[in-house]
């Protein structure tokens, strides 16, 4: 029996296969490659340019980008907003588009989140030898600069043979739809394989559904954590990301109802209650909340969902005091779900939920301890309160009270981005999260320069939805150039310009720290070498509207709430660009340590200072076992 075939090169191929790929979870089905990003060069304007040309937008729609690592930002942010069901490919060229790759395949696999790399590579027959662009290593000729993507890759293969195309892609597929194993996964294509022709056996483009599983808790994992949690007097859970990854909320909700258990959020966690649920007390860690907290020092056990305990999380394994604390960790990867020592419950984090509040009948914290962290969350709101509210509307907005300004303006389904900078750490604190994907904070990696261009990648997973790209000076000055996409593109994606003029938030640590603001300013240099003369005479609002945006420049409270306003009713890109009071400081301070080790000798009074206040708080660090 002769097997149908189709012939194809081996571009023309991948891009048929990936069109017909598809996940589904509780019965639901998602494109999974549902768009591909592209930047073209030699090393891949002949293969899969030509076969993303041929195949046509209804096949593979194409978005066109201006920078690598911004179109798997973009990708990553896509992703997100779709809980991990639906993802994007990136392509590039061998050479520096390949290796603009790393930033953001970093980005997706330490945030868990699912990205196709498809960037050229060298000649696989070695005609042309050195090509254009080529890395020559003197001992390792099959090296190529594409194998800097494998230590930040899930999956990693480079396709030296067509054949060798068809086990790769199905193990790429596999990758990216495992709620466990998913992250960045490269395909490497070396432009004359990309090119060449193979007979394709047919059932190689048949669609192909992959199934996302909700794998339940183990009976016995599942007591163990129910017998702890009955045995406890002041549970707290810890809400990460995997609750939002797995659709979780509700049945996290339906578990803090019954039992009382109050609940604290990391950055990817936070929205997984609503911010007015009477259980929910904001972030936790070194940008946390007081309440929140002060319920983690005393806690004497944490229940952790979908979380990856990252050092900010835990304040640098200073924040869990209680000397009998410990730890129950619900998460569907068992790497994460082992950490500080705990009992582990290896389980989706929705299917894990459910099972625990079935266990858990009957079973409610005690009153006098809901009427503690209710107490604790109702002072909190009052400082946020304050740090919100403007005593003059005429005066020029501090930072929180932009936040303040935004709060007012957004609906509760709008999404709000943010990486990097001073930003987060006020978000974290202050930001009443009223829906699950309002608040999208990327903080696995903290990355400047992520957000414009995942503001257009939610933006096309959710096109009804007001999207808020929230950065500063520095952030903006790394990663403009993919507003030029949101105007081709026509997403009306909201642009927040914070101008203050510097590294704020490294300037503050660094103050910290003994560093006294070294190289964090934008300014000219002074008489005596140092930057510490007048502002740069820069003008990023000119900047936004020379690549195509509306740009707005509101100089006090309420003209910003009334720029805000206009942004959200446009539906062109627009930029509210915002010179922000730097000098009156309304955030409230970190409630929570965070390690940055200090030079341990010098000869500045600062750094000695800072290592005598660093001396003092180590002593809390401790180790879970």
């Amino acid at each position: 029996m002769t097997t149908p075939t189709r012939r194809l090169t081996v571009a023309q191929a991948l891009v048929q296969f990936l069109s017909v790929q598809y996940t589904e979870r509780d019965g639901v089905p998602h494109r999974l490659i549902a768009g591909t990003w592209g930047i073209f060069g030699h090393g891949n304007v002949a293969g899969l340019g030509q076969a993303l040309l041929e195949a046509g937008e209804d096949t593979m729609p194409f978005h066109q980008g201006r920078n690598e690592q911004a179109m798997v930002h973009a990708a990553v942010g896509y992703a997100r907003q779709l809980d991990r069901l639906s993802a994007q490919a990136v392509t590039t060229s061998i050479g520096p588009g390949a290796t603009n790759l790393v930033t953001g395949a970093a980005l997706a696999t330490i945030n868990r989140l699912p990205v196709l790399l498809l960037p050229g590579d060298y000649f696989a027959t070695r005609a042309a030898d050195p090509l254009l662009q080529q890395l020559e290593h003197p001992v390792e000729a099959d090296l190529s600069v594409n194998d800097t993507l494998r230590p930040v890759s899930r999956y990693f293969d480079r396709i030296t043979r067509p054949e060798a195309l068809i086990p790769a892609a199905l193990n790429a597929m596999r990758v990216l739809a495992d709620p466990v194993e998913t992250g960045a996964v490269t395909l490497a294509l070396p432009q004359d394989v990309q090119a060449e022709a193979y007979d394709w056996p047919e059932e190689f483009f048949a669609d192909r559904v992959w199934h996302v599983r909700r794998p339940a808790p183990d009976a016995f994992e599942l007591a163990e954590a129910v017998e702890a949690i009955r045995s406890a007097e002041r549970p707290l859970i810890v809400a990460g990301g995997g609750i939002h990854h797995s659709r979780a909320e509700e049945a996290l909700k339906a578990l803090v109802d019954a039992t009382g258990i109050p609940v604290a959020s990391t950055q990817a966690g936070k929205g997984s209650l609503r911010h007015d649920h009477p259980a929910d007390l904001g972030g936790i860690g070194h940008t946390g909340t007081a309440v929140s907290d002060d319920i983690a020092r005393a806690a004497d056990l944490i229940i952790g969902v979908g979380t990856r305990y990252t050092d900010f999380t835990t304040a640098s394994n200073t924040l869990f005091q209680n000397p009998v604390v410990r730890f129950v960790n619900l998460n569907i990867t068992a790497f994460d779900a082992h950490k500080l020592a705990a009992s582990t419950l290896v389980a989706d984090a929705k299917s894990g939920l459910e099972a625990l509040t079935s266990s858990l009948e009957g079973h409610r914290v005690d009153p006098a301890y809901e009427a503690e962290y209710r107490a604790g969350k109702e002072s909190w709101e009052r400082v946020v309160d304050i740090a919100f509210t403007a005593p003059d509307e005429n005066a020029v907005p501090t930072q929180t009270q932009l936040l303040g300004a935004l709060d007012a303006v957004v609906g509760d389904d709008d999404v709000v981005i943010n990486a990097a900078g001073s930003l987060p750490g006020d978000l974290h604190k202050l930001w009443r999260a009223r829906s699950p994907r309002q608040y999208h904070l990327e903080y696995g990696y903290s990355c400047m320069g992520y957000e414009i261009p995942a503001g257009i990648g939610v933006q096309q997973a959710a096109p009804d939805v007001a999207v808020w790209s929230l950065v500063g000076d520095g952030t903006y000055l790394m990663m403009p150039t993919e507003i030029v996409t949101a105007v081709q593109e026509g997403l009306p994606v909201n642009l927040v310009l914070i101008q203050n003029h510097g590294y704020a938030s490294i300037g503050g640590l660094s103050e910290s720290v003994g560093g006294e603001r070294f190289g964090t300013a934008y300014r000219y240099r002074a008489a005596d070498g140092t930057f510490s003369g007048d502002p740069l005479p820069v003008d990023l609002a000119a900047n936004a509207a020379s690549l195509g945006m509306d740009v707005l420049r509101p100089k006090t409270v309420r003209e910003l709430r009334e720029a805000l306003a206009t942004a959200r009713a446009s539906d062109r890109p627009t930029c509210v660009y915002v010179e922000t009071d730097i000098a009156t400081p309304t955030a409230p301070p970190a409630e929570a340590w965070w390690d940055v080790p200090v030079a341990e000798t010098a000869s500045r009074a600062s750094a000695v200072q800072a290592r005598q206040e660093y001396d003092r708080q180590v002593v809390d660090r401790r180790r879970h076992l």
